[in-house]
Order: C-alpha cells, then sequence, then structure tokens
C-alpha cells in the first residue's frame, strides 16, 4: 500500500467511525439498556440517552481508523485476481485481522462507554477511575475476548457481502458505483450481519457491565449465553436486535458511504 493510499484510509476510516457513534448513539444506548442484566428501565429506560458519549467520541476515531487502515493493508498483501474464487475469502481474512487490531483500542472506550450508559447517573469519568481502581488496567479489556470473537464473525458477513453487493451492482451498471450506491449495499450488509451476531453482542454486553468476581465477569461465552437463555429465552438471546440492526443498518450506510467518499476525494 502506497503512502497516499495509507493516509486516505486512516483518515477516511476515523472520520467514518465518528460520524456513525456519534450521530446513532441514542440507538447504541438503547441496545446497551435492553441487553443489560437489570433489564431496560432499570438501566435508564430513556433517561440519560447520551450517558457514556464521551468515551465513544474518544474511542471512534483511532479504533475505526484502525480497521481501515488494517483492512485495506490486508487486502493489498492478499490481493488476488477480481475473477477468482478467492477473493471472498481474502475479503473475511482482511476484516478478521482489521477487527483483531481495532479491539485493541475499542475495548477500553466501549467498556467504560457501556458501563456509563447502564448506570446514567454516573459519568464517563467516574466509570473510568472506578474501573481502574477496582479492576486495575486489566478490567478495561474485560470483554476484549468475546468482542473479538462477536467482531469477526459479524465482520465476516459483513465485508464479503458488502464487496459482492458492490462488484455486483457495478458490473450491472457498468462503472464505479457512486458513494451513496456503496453506502446502501454496506446498510443491506450490515443488517443481515448485526441480526446473525446479536446473541454474541448480548454475550459481551453482559460480560463487560457485570461485577468483578462474578461467574459472568469470568468471559465464558457459552456460559452467558446458556444463562440468557434460561432466564429470558429465545428473546433473551436476541434482546436489542431492533435497536442494534438499525443502528447498523444506518450506520453501514454512513459508514461505508462516508469511508468511501472521503478516501476518493483523497485519492
Amino acid at each position: 500500500m502506497e503512502r497516499r493510499e495509507f493516509v486516505a484510509s486512516l483518515v477516511a476510516g476515523g472520520c467514518a467511525g465518528m460520524c456513525v457513534d456519534l450521530t446513532l448513539f441514542p440507538l447504541d444506548t438503547m441496545k446497551t439498556r435492553l441487553q443489560s442484566q437489570q433489564g431496560f428501565s432499570r438501566a435508564g429506560g430513556f433517561r440519560g440517552i447520551y450517558a457514556g458519549v464521551p468515551s465513544a467520541a474518544v474511542g471512534s476515531f483511532p479504533s475505526a481508523a484502525a480497521f481501515f487502515v488494517t483492512y485495506e493493508c490486508a487486502k493489498s498483501l492478499l490481493q488476488v485476481s477480481p475473477a477468482s474464487n478467492m477473493t471472498p475469502v481474502t475479503h473475511m481474512a482482511a476484516a478478521s485481522l482489521g477487527e483483531i487490531v481495532a479491539c485493541l483500542i475499542r475495548v477500553p472506550s466501549e467498556v467504560v462507554k457501556q458501563r456509563t450508559q447502564a448506570s446514567p447517573s454516573s459519568s464517563s469519568y467516574r466509570e473510568l477511575v472506578g474501573t481502574l481502581r477496582e479492576e486495575g488496567f486489566r478490567g478495561l479489556y474485560r470483554g476484549y475476548r468475546s468482542t473479538v470473537i462477536r467482531e469477526i464473525p459479524f465482520s465476516l458477513v459483513q465485508f464479503p457481502l458488502w464487496e459482492y453487493l458492490k462488484s455486483l451492482w457495478s458490473l450491472r451498471q457498468g462503472h464505479v458505483l457512486y458513494s451513496w450506491q456503496s453506502a446502501v449495499c454496506g446498510a443491506f450488509a450490515g443488517g443481515v450481519a448485526a441480526f446473525v451476531t446479536t446473541p454474541l453482542d448480548v454475550a459481551k454486553t453482559r460480560i463487560m457491565l457485570a461485577k468483578a468476581g462474578t461467574r459472568t465477569a469470568s468471559g465464558n461465552i457459552p456460559l452467558v449465553l446458556c444463562e440468557v437463555w434460561k432466564t429470558r429465552g429465545l428473546s433473551g438471546l436476541f434482546a436489542g436486535s431492533v435497536p442494534r440492526m438499525t443502528f447498523i443498518s444506518v450506520g453501514g450506510f454512513i459508514f461505508l458511504g462516508a469511508y468511501e467518499k472521503v478516501r476518493s476525494v483523497m485519492l
């Protein structure tokens, strides 16, 4: 990857991440409260819908930038012929590597953000200090494994589907897609991936919100999913799926559309 492409991916990815996370933050708060162990109302309901937004603002630009830089670098290193059957595999591998790197930045801000969302009377700073005092720096990475396990299947569905829809649409109209067309493909791909991976998102949220020392806090995803199934059934496993799908569909439209637009302007 050339330096110009590197900078374009860095800036475009960061800008796209900021646009989505700040624009659709209330939907993310609703999803977190629906998935929390205490339930939607006790976690705050519709009060303090922007609780945790400073944490999201701090983490969104660098994590999204890290994802797209890794994604584009991996795609260029693993490059195969566009007509090759290995193209979807290349996109899957690149997206998975991107998520592993991005989660190193995203998870600490996600932990603070979700704990603030589930305790609207608190603040991002108070939750950060409390986490460091009770669990140390390691506490900020509570749920790293569950986040990666959620994000990799999500990316395995979203990005190959996004790239496939773009290539199919481009082939039919005979020229490269406009930014809004790429955004439409991103919205559809994101919505499908969001629904499929909702149970993993529920487990990730429960692990991040759990009190230190509890069984849930240990990060055992099958155990958490079994507990949710026993107490709340299928609806519990898919709690927050509607705001999650809405967030990621609209977010996919903004995120991938903004990324393509900013990157094309810079190249």
